[in-house]
Protein backbone atom coordinates (compact mmCIF):
# COMPACT_ATOMS: atom_id res chain seq x y z
CA UNK A 1 0.00 0.00 0.00
CA UNK A 2 2.62 2.31 0.73
CA UNK A 3 4.43 1.98 -2.82
CA UNK A 4 1.18 2.37 -4.53
CA UNK A 5 0.61 5.53 -2.53
CA UNK A 6 4.22 6.66 -3.40
CA UNK A 7 3.50 5.68 -6.56
CA UNK A 8 0.22 8.27 -7.03
CA UNK A 9 2.43 11.04 -5.34
CA UNK A 10 -0.38 11.09 -2.93
CA UNK A 11 1.04 14.20 -1.36
CA UNK A 12 0.41 16.19 -4.61
CA UNK A 13 -2.65 14.84 -4.62
CA UNK A 14 -3.32 16.13 -1.39
CA UNK A 15 -2.48 19.51 -2.58
CA UNK A 16 -5.16 19.47 -5.48
CA UNK A 17 -7.69 17.88 -3.34
CA UNK A 18 -6.84 21.15 -0.61
CA UNK A 19 -6.97 23.93 -3.76
CA UNK A 20 -10.36 22.68 -4.62
CA UNK A 21 -11.83 22.49 -1.27
CA UNK A 22 -10.43 26.35 -0.89
CA UNK A 23 -12.47 27.40 -4.58
CA UNK A 24 -15.65 26.12 -2.75
CA UNK A 25 -15.38 26.58 0.48
CA UNK A 26 -13.24 29.93 0.99
CA UNK A 27 -13.76 31.23 -1.98
CA UNK A 28 -17.28 30.49 -3.39
CA UNK A 29 -19.23 29.67 -0.37
CA UNK A 30 -19.30 32.49 1.70
CA UNK A 31 -20.47 35.23 -0.43
CA UNK A 32 -23.60 33.68 -1.56
CA UNK A 33 -23.11 33.61 -4.90
CA UNK A 34 -25.63 31.21 -6.99
CA UNK A 35 -23.52 27.68 -6.76
CA UNK A 36 -24.61 24.47 -8.89
CA UNK A 37 -22.17 21.51 -6.85
CA UNK A 38 -23.22 20.45 -2.91
CA UNK A 39 -21.16 18.69 -0.66
CA UNK A 40 -21.92 15.60 -2.44
CA UNK A 41 -21.40 17.00 -6.20
CA UNK A 42 -18.20 18.76 -5.14
CA UNK A 43 -16.67 15.44 -3.65
CA UNK A 44 -17.19 13.68 -6.62
CA UNK A 45 -15.18 16.17 -8.62
CA UNK A 46 -12.70 16.38 -6.64
CA UNK A 47 -12.14 12.16 -5.98
CA UNK A 48 -12.38 12.52 -10.33
CA UNK A 49 -9.78 14.86 -10.51
CA UNK A 50 -7.31 13.29 -7.92
CA UNK A 51 -7.81 9.49 -10.01
CA UNK A 52 -6.71 10.98 -13.29
CA UNK A 53 -3.84 12.96 -11.51
CA UNK A 54 -3.02 9.62 -9.80
CA UNK A 55 -3.19 7.85 -13.29
CA UNK A 56 -0.80 10.66 -14.97
CA UNK A 57 1.43 10.10 -12.23
CA UNK A 58 1.67 6.65 -12.71
CA UNK A 59 1.50 6.98 -17.02
CA UNK A 60 4.59 9.07 -15.97
CA UNK A 61 6.74 7.04 -13.53
CA UNK A 62 6.51 3.76 -16.08
CA UNK A 63 8.00 6.41 -18.56
CA UNK A 64 10.35 7.38 -16.58
CA UNK A 65 11.88 4.50 -14.87
CA UNK A 66 14.87 4.84 -17.56
CA UNK A 67 16.26 8.43 -16.11
CA UNK A 68 14.85 8.13 -12.61
CA UNK A 69 17.37 5.17 -12.48
CA UNK A 70 19.95 8.10 -13.11
CA UNK A 71 18.33 10.98 -11.60
CA UNK A 72 16.76 9.17 -8.44
CA UNK A 73 17.72 5.57 -8.22
CA UNK A 74 16.34 5.59 -4.00
CA UNK A 75 12.58 6.51 -5.43
CA UNK A 76 12.84 4.25 -8.47
CA UNK A 77 8.76 2.84 -7.94
CA UNK A 78 7.82 1.18 -11.23
CA UNK A 79 9.47 -2.76 -11.45
CA UNK A 80 11.13 -2.30 -8.11
CA UNK A 81 8.29 -2.10 -5.46
CA UNK A 82 5.80 -2.28 -8.09
CA UNK A 83 5.95 -4.35 -11.22
CA UNK A 84 5.44 -2.55 -14.34
CA UNK A 85 2.01 -5.25 -15.18
CA UNK A 86 0.42 -4.08 -11.95
CA UNK A 87 1.34 0.06 -12.30
CA UNK A 88 -0.04 -0.46 -15.60
CA UNK A 89 -3.16 -1.87 -14.13
CA UNK A 90 -3.51 0.88 -11.84
CA UNK A 91 -3.02 3.34 -14.45
CA UNK A 92 -5.91 2.17 -16.31
CA UNK A 93 -8.15 1.82 -12.75
CA UNK A 94 -7.59 5.06 -11.91
CA UNK A 95 -8.05 6.48 -15.49
CA UNK A 96 -11.29 4.96 -16.06
CA UNK A 97 -13.11 5.94 -12.10
CA UNK A 98 -11.79 9.60 -13.18
CA UNK A 99 -13.10 9.54 -16.56
CA UNK A 100 -16.27 7.10 -15.67
CA UNK A 101 -16.79 10.21 -12.80
CA UNK A 102 -16.93 12.81 -15.00
CA UNK A 103 -19.19 11.76 -17.28
CA UNK A 104 -21.73 11.20 -13.94
CA UNK A 105 -21.17 14.68 -13.11
CA UNK A 106 -21.33 16.36 -16.21
CA UNK A 107 -24.72 15.15 -16.60
CA UNK A 108 -25.86 16.03 -13.27
CA UNK A 109 -25.46 19.46 -13.46
CA UNK A 110 -27.05 18.71 -16.87
CA UNK A 111 -23.66 19.96 -18.92
CA UNK A 112 -22.92 16.24 -20.55
CA UNK A 113 -20.62 18.67 -23.08
CA UNK A 114 -18.36 19.46 -20.07
CA UNK A 115 -17.69 15.36 -19.62
CA UNK A 116 -15.40 16.15 -23.02
CA UNK A 117 -12.59 18.00 -20.21
CA UNK A 118 -12.36 14.44 -18.33
CA UNK A 119 -12.03 12.74 -21.86
CA UNK A 120 -9.37 15.69 -22.51
CA UNK A 121 -7.37 15.52 -19.62
CA UNK A 122 -7.10 11.79 -19.38
CA UNK A 123 -5.57 11.71 -23.29
CA UNK A 124 -3.09 14.40 -22.46
CA UNK A 125 -1.57 13.08 -19.44
CA UNK A 126 -0.75 9.69 -21.78
CA UNK A 127 0.36 12.17 -24.65
CA UNK A 128 2.40 13.95 -21.97
CA UNK A 129 4.67 11.14 -20.26
CA UNK A 130 4.95 8.94 -23.39
CA UNK A 131 5.65 12.28 -26.02
CA UNK A 132 5.31 15.64 -24.91
CA UNK A 133 7.60 15.31 -22.17
CA UNK A 134 10.52 14.42 -24.79
CA UNK A 135 10.04 18.33 -26.24
CA UNK A 136 11.81 20.86 -24.88
CA UNK A 137 9.20 23.57 -22.68
CA UNK A 138 6.05 22.12 -25.14
CA UNK A 139 5.74 19.34 -21.93
CA UNK A 140 6.72 22.03 -20.01
CA UNK A 141 3.44 24.21 -20.70
CA UNK A 142 1.11 20.87 -21.54
CA UNK A 143 1.49 20.05 -17.98
CA UNK A 144 1.74 23.43 -16.41
CA UNK A 145 -1.81 24.23 -18.39
CA UNK A 146 -3.44 20.54 -16.86
CA UNK A 147 -2.36 22.12 -13.13
CA UNK A 148 -4.13 25.21 -13.53
CA UNK A 149 -7.04 23.45 -14.94
CA UNK A 150 -7.35 21.85 -12.25
CA UNK A 151 -8.09 24.74 -10.55
CA UNK A 152 -10.42 26.41 -13.32
CA UNK A 153 -12.54 23.10 -13.14
CA UNK A 154 -13.91 24.11 -10.22
CA UNK A 155 -15.17 27.35 -11.77
CA UNK A 156 -16.67 25.43 -14.99
CA UNK A 157 -18.98 22.98 -13.00
CA UNK A 158 -19.88 25.43 -10.24
CA UNK A 159 -20.11 28.86 -11.53
CA UNK A 160 -20.91 28.25 -15.05
CA UNK A 161 -23.80 25.68 -14.98
CA UNK A 162 -25.42 28.51 -12.48
CA UNK A 163 -25.29 32.11 -14.54
CA UNK A 164 -28.60 33.69 -15.47
CA UNK A 165 -28.81 37.29 -16.65
CA UNK A 166 -29.56 38.36 -13.56
CA UNK A 167 -26.10 36.79 -11.53
CA UNK A 168 -23.88 36.85 -15.02
CA UNK A 169 -21.36 39.55 -13.66
CA UNK A 170 -21.13 38.32 -10.30
CA UNK A 171 -20.79 34.72 -11.32
CA UNK A 172 -18.28 36.22 -14.15
CA UNK A 173 -16.33 38.00 -11.21
CA UNK A 174 -15.54 34.97 -9.26
CA UNK A 175 -14.61 32.86 -12.26
CA UNK A 176 -12.21 35.47 -12.82
CA UNK A 177 -10.08 34.99 -9.81
CA UNK A 178 -10.25 31.71 -10.17
CA UNK A 179 -8.54 32.31 -13.78
CA UNK A 180 -6.18 34.73 -11.91
CA UNK A 181 -5.34 31.62 -9.63
CA UNK A 182 -5.49 29.24 -12.17
CA UNK A 183 -2.39 31.71 -14.20
CA UNK A 184 -0.26 31.87 -10.89
CA UNK A 185 -0.32 28.23 -10.68
CA UNK A 186 0.07 27.66 -14.60
CA UNK A 187 3.21 30.07 -14.28
CA UNK A 188 4.67 28.40 -10.83
CA UNK A 189 4.21 24.83 -12.11
CA UNK A 190 6.11 26.11 -15.20
CA UNK A 191 8.94 27.28 -13.32
CA UNK A 192 9.64 24.77 -11.32
CA UNK A 193 9.05 22.16 -14.30
CA UNK A 194 12.02 23.91 -16.15
CA UNK A 195 13.84 23.72 -12.97
CA UNK A 196 13.08 20.14 -12.60
CA UNK A 197 14.32 19.55 -16.22
CA UNK A 198 18.45 21.01 -15.25
CA UNK A 199 17.74 18.92 -11.95
CA UNK A 200 17.19 15.65 -13.82
CA UNK A 201 19.69 16.99 -16.89
CA UNK A 202 22.40 13.84 -16.27
CA UNK A 203 19.18 11.15 -16.77
CA UNK A 204 17.06 12.76 -19.26
CA UNK A 205 20.36 12.81 -21.33
CA UNK A 206 21.24 9.39 -21.43
CA UNK A 207 17.71 8.36 -22.02
CA UNK A 208 17.75 10.41 -24.85
CA UNK A 209 15.30 13.30 -23.50
CA UNK A 210 15.43 16.38 -25.65
CA UNK A 211 14.43 18.64 -22.67
CA UNK A 212 15.37 22.20 -22.83
CA UNK A 213 18.62 22.60 -21.28
CA UNK A 214 19.65 19.59 -23.82
CA UNK A 215 18.53 21.37 -26.18
CA UNK A 216 19.81 24.85 -25.79
CA UNK A 217 22.01 24.40 -22.91
CA UNK A 218 21.91 24.96 -19.58
CA UNK A 219 23.28 28.76 -19.18
CA UNK A 220 20.75 29.78 -21.99
CA UNK A 221 18.17 27.47 -19.99
CA UNK A 222 18.52 29.05 -16.78
CA UNK A 223 18.30 32.18 -18.19
CA UNK A 224 14.81 31.71 -19.66
CA UNK A 225 14.02 30.54 -16.56
CA UNK A 226 15.28 33.45 -14.42
CA UNK A 227 13.50 36.07 -17.17
CA UNK A 228 9.99 33.43 -16.91
CA UNK A 229 10.35 33.34 -12.58
CA UNK A 230 10.45 37.40 -13.04
CA UNK A 231 6.82 37.71 -14.12
CA UNK A 232 4.99 36.00 -11.26
CA UNK A 233 6.92 38.33 -8.70
CA UNK A 234 5.38 41.59 -11.19
CA UNK A 235 2.00 39.91 -10.72
CA UNK A 236 1.83 39.51 -7.44
CA UNK A 237 2.73 43.57 -6.82
CA UNK A 238 0.49 44.04 -8.91
CA UNK A 239 -2.73 42.42 -7.72
CA UNK A 240 -1.45 43.43 -4.07
CA UNK A 241 -1.03 47.21 -4.89
CA UNK A 242 -4.18 47.16 -7.19
CA UNK A 243 -6.77 45.08 -5.01
CA UNK A 244 -5.17 44.90 -1.55
CA UNK A 245 -3.73 47.27 -0.53
CA UNK A 246 -6.03 48.92 2.15
CA UNK A 247 -6.13 45.26 4.58
CA UNK A 248 -2.46 45.44 5.75
CA UNK A 249 -2.79 41.96 7.49
CA UNK A 250 -3.79 40.20 3.90
CA UNK A 251 -0.66 42.12 2.44
CA UNK A 252 1.85 42.28 5.19
CA UNK A 253 0.94 37.70 3.83
CA UNK A 254 1.31 38.35 0.12
CA UNK A 255 4.80 39.88 1.21
CA UNK A 256 5.95 37.60 3.76
CA UNK A 257 4.36 34.30 2.70
CA UNK A 258 4.36 34.63 -1.53
CA UNK A 259 6.54 37.90 -2.70
CA UNK A 260 9.68 37.09 -0.76
CA UNK A 261 10.07 33.20 -1.27
CA UNK A 262 9.64 34.55 -4.87
CA UNK A 263 12.06 37.16 -4.94
CA UNK A 264 14.66 34.77 -3.01
CA UNK A 265 13.83 31.92 -5.74
CA UNK A 266 14.75 34.12 -8.42
CA UNK A 267 18.17 35.11 -6.63
CA UNK A 268 18.76 31.44 -6.24
CA UNK A 269 17.83 31.03 -9.72
CA UNK A 270 20.59 33.21 -11.16
CA UNK A 271 23.65 32.05 -9.27
CA UNK A 272 22.29 28.79 -9.58
CA UNK A 273 24.95 25.55 -10.59
CA UNK A 274 24.50 22.66 -8.72
CA UNK A 275 21.96 19.63 -8.74
CA UNK A 276 21.52 20.62 -4.72
CA UNK A 277 21.06 24.08 -6.00
CA UNK A 278 17.66 23.15 -8.21
CA UNK A 279 16.59 20.77 -5.63
CA UNK A 280 16.29 23.31 -3.57
CA UNK A 281 14.47 26.05 -5.98
CA UNK A 282 11.77 23.15 -6.38
CA UNK A 283 10.85 22.85 -2.93
CA UNK A 284 10.72 26.50 -2.44
CA UNK A 285 8.87 26.66 -5.59
CA UNK A 286 6.45 24.11 -4.23
CA UNK A 287 5.47 25.82 -0.71
CA UNK A 288 4.84 29.52 -2.73
CA UNK A 289 2.27 27.22 -4.35
CA UNK A 290 1.39 25.93 -1.70
CA UNK A 291 0.81 29.62 0.44
CA UNK A 292 -0.33 31.12 -2.54
CA UNK A 293 -3.30 28.95 -2.57
CA UNK A 294 -3.82 29.27 0.77
CA UNK A 295 -4.28 33.21 0.06
CA UNK A 296 -7.57 32.45 -0.94
CA UNK A 297 -8.89 31.76 2.95
CA UNK A 298 -8.46 35.41 3.20
CA UNK A 299 -11.01 36.25 0.57
CA UNK A 300 -13.43 37.18 3.31
CA UNK A 301 -11.09 39.79 4.36
CA UNK A 302 -10.27 40.94 0.94
CA UNK A 303 -14.05 41.34 -0.27
CA UNK A 304 -15.89 42.23 2.82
Amino acid sequence: MQSILKLIRWKNLLLIALVQVLIKYALFEPFGISLTLNGYGISILILATLCLAAAGNIINDIYDTETDTVNKPNRVIVGVSISEKKAYRLFFIFNIIGVALGFYLSHAVGKSPFFTLFVIISALLYIYASYLKQLPFIGNIVISCLVALSLIIVGIFDLLPAINTANKETQLTFFKIVVDYALFAFIINLVREMIKDMEDIEGDYKAQINTLPIAIGRSRTKNIIFIISILPILAVVFYTTTYLYKQELVVGYFLLCILAPLIYTSIKIFIAETKKDYTHISLILKLVMLFGMLSMSLYPLILK
